[in-house]
């Protein structure tokens, strides 16, 4: 039978020899499958930046889906979804700046955090 090649990317496995493995790696749906993985570890600052340089999909807009899904050149993110990642963006650029200052930082979610310190600014300003 052979060796066999498993891609991970893909899920799937092949006759490994040099003319298939060429074929798949080079390949629409591996070159997709590998790009969707990646993305999954971009952060959000680069994900932001990248959204805000692109136009609108207008088939998206009208009927909210796409054929071409995440390989569509123009963006697919309502302005909710853009002002949650701004605020994502925002909150980690707050941490990794009082991270740098030396200031204690509470385990859990930045979310979380930023609630916290809402609630504490907003006690203080009271008093």
């Amino acid at each position: 039978m052979g060796k066999r090649y498993f891609c991970d990317y893909c899920d799937r496995s092949f006759q490994d020899n040099l003319h298939n493995r060429k074929k798949h790696l080079n390949g629409v749906q591996h070159l997709r499958a590998k790009r969707v993985w990646y993305d999954l570890f971009r952060d959000a600052a680069a994900i932001l930046q990248e959204e805000q340089t692109k136009k609108p999909c207008r088939k998206f807009l009208q009927t909210g889906q796409c054929d071409f899904g995440s390989n569509c050149k123009f963006f697919h993110m309502t302005e909710q979804d853009l002002e949650k990642l701004s605020a994502q963006v925002q909150g980690e650029k707050r941490l990794k700046e009082l991270w740098q200052e030396g200031a204690d930082i509470p385990p859990g979610t930045i979310e979380d955090w930023l609630e916290k310190r809402a609630q504490r600014l907003s006690a203080a300003q009271s008093n």
